[in-house]
């Protein structure tokens, strides 16, 4: 009986040490599973992208591009800016740093600087010099504007410089923000040469692979031929009329219609129309997949970042509006194209190991025209004349037309400088200006840098520019318009920069060995993509982010 109970607790504690060792080894394959990071993480944004264009043009995308970063990634379906302007310059820093304007400092693709009483472009610095192109100013650039650092930026320091990250886009701003201050390269299209090019920030030669790519002369193949539909345009119900009075003209065009005759439109001395039609994006996935090799990403011990920015829909919309049938000509077309470079990244490193992101920086209007014509509220807020008009009742009312020193991004830049000289009261001037303005037809509201700067704005809106505002760059009155007014001359085409939906909701797409398939409609902001990442990567966050990580996807 005695013999009986010794092998009993025997069993017991051999029983034990087991399960304890089990659980031991459970407990270190979760921690090896959490701590193993993908290798290589591809961000794609692409410009001017609206979220309904995933559902619009879903029957015709082939089964390898969205569809299946849709149904076999996660879909965060309802994804907003929470700021403006809702421009490429903000919308890209916003993506890689998890921030807003607020704290990264960039406000616009353009602003007033007081200091020098001049504009400045996003990313202008005159300390940097062009490499790979003749052409002295496209690429004086550099990332020194942006206050905050990137997901790319925290993957270095992370690694200690040891992870790559490169950047490519037909816009500079939309490659050098992406890549960040560490950035080991990021890449740009020169329409003068046709090239690829960088700045002496990143490097003082180019690459060889970029050299060689250059060398393939592919911007002039893309223009060799006629632009002409992917389908027969008969199938192209989802969008107007190929020929109708609210989209642009291409060249000496006479009527808006396929085909675009592309070849004659460029020379070897101006590559400039490829960024107006889809094979801008084609030579963007180009050298996207030559960056691969090139830089040998993903190859590693660390974790790797390609940013890829797909610019040429932007433009396409611009001209065209969302309605045409460029623009979603241009959509399957980029559909092959991404289909293209998942299948490249699948072969090269396995689903297991990547990490896929799709978003753009920032969506569109449809046009004002065609609303007013149906009916529905819509306008054209004409900034010249507006500009004018303020001037004449400053005039008025203090005796001076000089008060006012720039209106750019709906916002209005008083004269500090001579408003002190002549002793009067910036608050009063900013209140009384502010009175005047809402008489315009399209102002809905209007807001001073002091509201902006402190108060707990209510209204969405409100809260969106608040966002957006940054007290050293932004100006002294920023100003919101009617929902479908936009700051344009032109009745054929589209812009954005608002705060409401049409520019604010934007495709979230993810896809990779950590990503299960799925979808949310839990209200996502575009600040949650980075610390996403970095919950995914194990890194810190970008040090301004104010995001949080998607719950649905990290957890």
């Amino acid at each position: 009986m005695r013999s009986k109970k010794l092998n009993m607790k025997l069993l017991i504690g051999i029983g034990f040490i087991l399960l304890s060792a089990t659980n031991q080894i459970e407990a270190q394959t979760g921690a090896s599973k959490e701590n193993k990071a993908p290798k290589l993480v591809v961000g794609i944004v692409v410009d001017q992208m609206r979220y309904d264009y995933l559902s619009k043009y879903y029957a015709k995308f082939s089964e390898n591009g969205f569809k299946k970063l849709m149904n076999q990634g996660f879909n965060c379906k309802n994804t907003n800016y929470n700021y403006s302007p809702t421009y490429t310059g903000p919308g890209h820093a916003s993506i890689y740093s998890g921030t807003t304007p607020a704290y990264h400092g960039i406000i616009g693709n353009d602003w007033y600087v007081r200091e020098t009483g001049k504009m400045t472009y996003v990313t202008d610095d005159a300390t940097e010099k062009t490499v790979g192109s003749s052409a002295g100013g496209a690429g004086k650039m550099s990332p020194r504007n942006l206050l905050a650092s990137t997901i790319g930026d925290e993957l270095k320091l992370y690694s200690n410089l040891k992870s790559k990250v490169v950047a490519v886009s037909l816009k500079d701003r939309a490659s050098i923000l992406p890549g960040g201050h560490l950035s080991d390269g990021s890449y740009w299209f020169d329409s003068g040469s046709g090239n690829f090019i960088t700045s002496t920030y990143y490097k003082k030669e180019l690459p060889a692979w970029v050299t060689n790519f250059n060398d393939k002369k592919l911007a002039s193949a893309y223009l060799s031929k006629p632009w002409n539909t992917l389908l027969p345009i008969s199938q192209y119900t989802e969008s107007a009329a190929d020929d109708n009075p609210y989209e642009g003209l291409y060249g000496k065009e006479k009527k808006p219609v396929f085909p675009h005759d592309l070849p004659s439109m460029y020379s070897q001395k101006d590559f400039g129309i490829i960024r107006s039609t889809p094979f801008g994006n084609s030579i963007t996935k180009d050298i996207a997949i030559a960056a691969l090799k090139g830089e040998n990403l993903g190859k590693g011990p660390y974790t790797d970042l390609l940013a890829i920015s797909f610019s040429a829909t932007d433009y396409v919309g611009h001209k065209m509006g969302p309605q045409s049938v460029e623009v979603e000509d241009t959509y399957l077309r980029l559909d092959r194209d991404i289909a293209e470079l998942l299948t490249v990244l699948e072969k090269n490193y396995g689903k297991e190991n990547l990490l896929v992101f799709l978003t753009a920086d920032h969506a569109a209007a449809y046009v004002p025209a065609e609303l007013t014509d149906n009916k529905m509220n819509a306008g054209y807020f004409n900034g010249f004349a507006f500009k004018d008009s303020i001037k004449g009742y400053l005039n008025k009312a203090f005796g001076d037309t000089s008060l006012v020193s720039f209106a750019i991004n709906n916002q209005i830049y008083l004269n500090h400088t001579r408003i002190q000289e002549k002793n009067l009261d910036l608050k009063t001037i900013t209140s009384q200006l502010s009175n005047y303005v809402l008489n315009f037809n399209g102002v809905a509201n209007v807001y001073t840098a002091e509201q902006l700067n402190g108060d707990v704005l209510k209204n969405k809106s409100a809260e969106l520019i608040q966002n957006g505002f940054y007290r050293k760059r932004s100006g002294d009155l920023a100003i919101l318009l009617e929902p479908a007014w936009l700051e344009e001359v032109s009745t054929t085409g589209t812009t954005h920069g608002s705060t409401y939906t049409y520019d604010t909701h934007v495709p979230l797409l993810w896809y990779g060995g950590q990503i299960k398939a799925g979808y949310t409609s839990a209200a996502i902001e575009i600040t949650d993509i980075a610390p996403t990442i970095s919950a995914l990567l194990n890194i810190m966050a970008p040090n301004a982010s104010i995001g949080k990580p998607i719950l649905s996807i990290t957890k």
